[in-house]
């Protein structure tokens, strides 16, 4: 059985712009990540505080974590949709 891409690829001429922003996306998740976990070994009682319609500082960070992720992703995506469609054009016009 013959193993080939179904699509031939052509050089991404975005791939060192979605490169650098995937690494700051990742380190600005890391960080607020590292809020989390800072708060669970400093003050781990602070995650018990009621804040949000009765749910704990823990669930709604959690959560929030999660939606955030999903946000980062959203936009990562619409960033680099744009960005190869630029570079796509700018392509085209130098061929």
């Amino acid at each position: 059985m013959l193993h080939e891409p179904a699509v031939q690829c052509e050089k991404d001429f975005a791939a060192s712009y979605k490169q650098r922003l995937g690494v700051w996306m990742f380190l600005l998740y890391a960080l607020v990540y590292a809020g989390f976990v800072a708060i669970n070994l400093i003050d781990p009682a602070m995650m018990e505080s009621r804040i949000f319609f009765g749910l704990n500082l823990a669930v709604v960070y959690g959560v929030a974590l999660i939606l955030f992720a999903l946000i980062l992703a959203v936009i990562y995506n619409l960033m680099c949709l744009r960005r190869e469609r630029l570079a796509a054009e700018s392509n085209e016009g130098g061929n």
